[in-house]
C-alpha cells in the first residue's frame, strides 16, 4: 500500500524554535523532557493509585510541547499542515486497524490469554484504574476507549513523532533519529506490560516484556511512516487511534471476561 510523499519543504533548523532558545539547546532540552515526560509515565502506571492522573497529564504536557518550543514554522514542519492527499488518512486508519489485530495475534499466539499477553495486560490496567463491575461493554467503552482515542494518540504522535524526531535531527539524519524515537517509545511502552507492580516492588516479564517493546517499537515506526511519507502529524494520529480502537474492541469483546 503506497502512502503520499512528503510535501513539507526541510527549514533551516535555525528558524523551527521560538526566540530566545538558543539554536543549540533544543535537542538537549527535547530529551530531558523525554526522561521527564518517561517519569510521569512510570509513576501514572507503576506509582500509588492516587498518582495514576500524571498519565493523562504527561500527555496533555506533550500535546503543549509544539507551541511551547516551536513557532509556527516549526509547527508545519513537524506535520502541523494538512496531508498532502486525503486517501493518507484511510491508509493510516486501515494499517493502524490491521496493526492492532496482528499485535493480538501474536500475544495471543504466544500466551493465549495469560499474564504474558500485553492486551491482557491493558485490559488489567483498566480494571485496576475502577471498579468495573456490573459495567455493560457500551460503558465500558465510553469510560475507557474515549480517552484512550484522545489522550495518546495526539499527545505520543505530536511528542514522539513530531518535536522528538524533529530535535533528534538536528545532530542525525532522518532514518536514525526515527529509528530513537521508536526506540524510546518501545522502551516506555513498558509500562503497560513488561513492567508491575506487586507487593514488594517492581518486577519484570522478561520474554514477553521484550517481544512487547520490540512490538512497539514497530508499531511506533508504522505510525512515524505514515508521518514522513504524508508529511502530516495529523494521519499518523488518525492511524494510532484507530490502532487504540481496535485494541479496545479486542479487549472488551474477546479477552474481558478472562481478566482478573
Amino acid at each position: 500500500m503506497r502512502l503520499d510523499k512528503p510535501h513539507l519543504a526541510q527549514l533551516p533548523s535555525a528558524t523551527i524554535w521560538r526566540r530566545g532558545i538558543d539554536s543549540t539547546a533544543p535537542v538537549g532540552i527535547v530529551i530531558a523532557l523525554a526522561v521527564i515526560f518517561a517519569a510521569m509515565r512510570v509513576t501514572g502506571m507503576l506509582g500509588p493509585s492516587n498518582l495514576r492522573w500524571m498519565l493523562p497529564f504527561g500527555f496533555v504536557l506533550m500535546t503543549l510541547t509544539p507551541w511551547l518550543f516551536l513557532n509556527g514554522d516549526g509547527r508545519r514542519q513537524i506535520g502541523f499542515t494538512s496531508p498532502a492527499s486525503l486517501w493518507s488518512y484511510a491508509q493510516g486508519i486501515i494499517l493502524g486497524a490491521f496493526a492492532a489485530i496482528v499485535c493480538f495475534g501474536i500475544g495471543f499466539a504466544l500466551f493465549g490469554t495469560g499474564q504474558d499477553n500485553w492486551f491482557m495486560s491493558f485490559g488489567r490496567n483498566y480494571q485496576q484504574t475502577l471498579d468495573t463491575t456490573g459495567f455493560t461493554a457500551t460503558k465500558l467503552h465510553l469510560v475507557f476507549t474515549i480517552p484512550a482515542l484522545l489522550f495518546s494518540p495526539i499527545g505520543e504522535e505530536i511528542f514522539f513523532r513530531g518535536l522528538l524526531q524533529r530535535a533528534l535531527e538536528e545532530r542525525v539524519n532522518v532514518r536514525t533519529s526515527t529509528g530513537l524515537e521508536c526506540a524510546a517509545f518501545g522502551i516506555v511502552h513498558l509500562c503497560h506490560h513488561g513492567l508491575f507492580r506487586t507487593a514488594v516492588g517492581i518486577s519484570f516479564l522478561p520474554v514477553s516484556g521484550a517481544i512487547w517493546a520490540v512490538t512497539a517499537f514497530f508499531i511506533g515506526l508504522l505510525f512515524a511512516t505514515i508521518r514522513n511519507r504524508s508529511g502530516s502529524l495529523f494521519s499518523a494520529v488518525a492511524s494510532h487511534m484507530s490502532f487504540n480502537l481496535t485494541m479496545n474492541i479486542i479487549i472488551f469483546g474477546v479477552l474481558w471476561r478472562y481478566v482478573e
